[in-house]
């Protein structure tokens, strides 16, 4: 391994986390060189078993989201589990979890109190609704937070009726959201010696991540226009379909037009009224993108590739997931690595995408089994052999549940 220093190199970060939301912040922080130690229950987190796999409890939601830490297993419902926990929380600089605040409380583990004899710890819980609010303590996945933040909702406009995003928007724009939240309190705590609590949750943050644009007339008080992005709010924000495929296409500025029309060969449009200037054409936008329409149907996508790419204007063909393994610019720029993994055999890993040129990401730690750092994390807490032995033996807090025949 390369000997680069990393941001959080030295930073030690407690996960008690399942599912994506809080997993996948810190995998961030493990990519920026932070040592996470998950700590999962005798059945392992709940990703283990989604997804396709080649064994037991390594399924590909779980491979996704848990690079870069050391797993040990501690059944937090028998008595000994706790020594355990309360051993690596007081050798945590970070403890990062998604459990619900009585049953945190009813392990030791509220802020007030673990602040008292822990002041410089970062403790940050992620929820699916604030905790002072009326809402807080509900249960919460992705599609509950993406119907109550009106997501949902807003795909009637493409769609007749609401519709879920066909992607985990709100566990990933909320894990971003933790791991960009922790980093700031230890940037505090560099500076003043400080920890802190962070609170994340799911509805708050995609409630801001929708009213960012959509607001819209409401951002005035009282309101001068409904709520909701006009071109997405009217359905005509979408590709076009060309010959032999759909597009993207956004010119913006009045050079972009006067192009995009010129290799169109219909120059003569942008001599309307309604095309003329960047207001007209926000006001007229629907008679504009009916236009485009047209002009793009009588092209193939690889017309289009060869005419817009020298013009300098926005676009793009619209790919499948499948053509992103073979991208020529994802290629180009490293993207994609291939890794052995021990057990699991070669794996396809998507690079984190910050590109810091002193101190980059890198993947040092592939997703581990579940408990398989238990005893090396138990020696580092000060256990002695016998007893690490005891906690991991089968039937031990420390053991790993049996796999259940399918």
């Amino acid at each position: 391994m390369a000997a680069t220093k990393r941001p959080l190199d030295g930073i030690r970060v407690l996960e008690i986390a399942s599912m994506i939301f809080g997993p996948l912040a810190g995998q961030y922080l493990g990519d920026m060189g932070a040592e996470v130690i998950k700590l999962e229950p005798p059945e392992g987190d709940l990703t283990r078993a989604i997804g396709p796999r080649r064994s037991a409890r390594m399924g590909s939601f779980f491979l996704t989201s848990n690079r870069n830490k050391r797993s040990i297993v501690v059944d937090l419902k028998r008595a000994e589990g706790r020594q355990i926990l309360d051993r690596l929380v007081a050798q945590s600089d970070v403890l990062l979890h998604s459990l619900r605040t009585p049953a945190a409380k009813r392990l030791g583990l509220d802020y007030t109190v673990l602040a008292k004899a822990q002041p410089s710890l970062i403790y940050c819980h992620v929820t699916g609704y604030a905790d002072h609010g009326p809402y807080g303590g509900r249960p919460a996945y992705d599609d509950i937070i993406q119907a109550a933040s009106g997501l949902a909702r807003l795909q009637a406009v493409v769609a007749g009726e609401p519709r879920f995003i066909p992607t985990i928007v709100a566990d990933k724009i909320s894990g971003v959201h933790a791991a960009y939240a922790i980093v700031l309190a230890l940037m505090h705590r560099l500076r003043t010696g400080e920890g802190q609590q962070v609170d994340v949750s799911m509805f708050e943050t995609l409630a801001a991540f929708n009213m960012m644009e959509h607001q819209w007339g409401h951002t005035f008080e009282p309101p001068i226009a409904p709520m909701g992005y006009e071109p997405v709010a009217k359905a005509v924000r979408r590709p076009y379909r060309t010959r032999d495929g759909h597009l993207a296409l956004l010119p913006y500025t009045d050079a972009h037009w006067h192009r995009f029309f010129a290799i169109a060969g219909a120059p003569q449009v942008m001599s309307d009224p309604r095309f003329v200037s960047f207001a007209a054409r926000q006001r007229n936008f629907r008679e504009v993108w009916d236009e485009v329409e047209r002009q793009v149907a009588q092209k193939t996508n690889a017309e289009w590739l060869t005419l817009l790419t020298p013009e300098d204007i926005p676009f793009s063909v619209v790919n499948s997931l499948e053509d992103l393994v073979a991208d020529p610019h994802l290629h180009a720029i490293g993207f994609w690595s291939v890794e052995e993994h021990p057990t699991e055999g070669l794996l396809r890993i998507p690079m984190n995408p910050l590109r810091l040129s002193a101190s980059p990401p890198a993947v040092r730690r592939l997703p581990p089994g579940l408990g398989e750092h238990s005893a090396e994390i138990l020696r580092e807490c000060g256990f002695d052999a016998a007893t690490i032995a005891s906690f991991t033996e089968p039937g031990g807090i420390c053991a790993a549940e049996p796999v259940r025949a399918s």
